[in-house]
């Protein structure tokens, strides 16, 4: 679709998923400009792309004549911008409890897995390939037991993360969940996470967000 809004980012990124995700929510029409982070040595380290983002990470939205990075700015800034339908409660004790879950997730667990966190211990570390995903695992898991408890302890927790409107907190928790199964840990600890996922996964918003369904997704045989 053409619009004059752009997202630069990459289908496996979870920065950009839930960015993704949050767009979609809103409805708002976005052009994807894919990021190749691998190839060619990464292209986000490219000149035209650093001069976007400086930080030479995705995601970067282009909204008209501004240049916004850092996911959580984005979202917020859509939030902002285009309040219906709202990806934070009204109350500022509910929109606290938001923050403080999605934070956990974008903040303190997806960092350690990051792509050149990964790539830094493999080339710089010389840390093997299974001991990076013995390194992912242990930190998606701590992450989610935490999660975990403040999701089933709390009765803001409905059918998503915070009501029964997905939100903020549901947009980084998908992506979160999506590296989890990626790198193999077990998810029968966390039932909670589990059933809000199913339900987020059943929205066209998030269906649409998904790595597989982005036009750089590697094809499948």
């Amino acid at each position: 679709m053409s619009s004059d809004r752009v997202l630069y980012g990459y289908w496996r990124s979870s920065a950009a998923y839930r960015v993704r995700i949050a767009l979609n929510l809103k409805g708002l029409a976005y052009d994807n400009r894919p990021v190749h982070l691998v190839r060619d040595g990464g292209e986000q380290h490219q000149q035209a792309y650093r001069a976007l983002n400086p930080q030479e990470l995705v995601p970067c939205l282009v909204d008209g004549v501004q240049v916004l990075t850092q996911s959580m700015a984005i979202m917020e800034y859509l939030d902002e911008t285009h309040p219906a339908p709202p990806l934070l409660p009204a109350d500022a004790a509910g929109r606290a409890r938001v923050r403080s879950l999605a934070q956990l997730l974008a903040c303190d667990v997806h960092p350690l897995g990051n792509l050149r966190v990964l790539q830094y211990l493999g080339s710089e570390m010389h840390v093997e390939e299974s001991m990076r995903g013995s390194w992912s695992r242990h930190w998606i898991g701590e992450g989610f037991r935490a999660l975990e408890a403040m999701l089933a302890d709390s009765p803001a927790t409905g059918r998503y993360c915070h009501g029964d409107q997905p939100g903020l907190a549901d947009a980084c928790l998908v992506p979160q969940h999506y590296n989890a199964v990626r790198w193999k840990l077990p998810m029968e600890a966390f039932p909670t996470i589990r059933r809000i996922v199913e339900a987020c996964q059943a929205l066209a918003a998030f269906q649409r967000a998904a790595p597989e369904a982005q036009p750089d997704a590697p094809a499948v045989d």
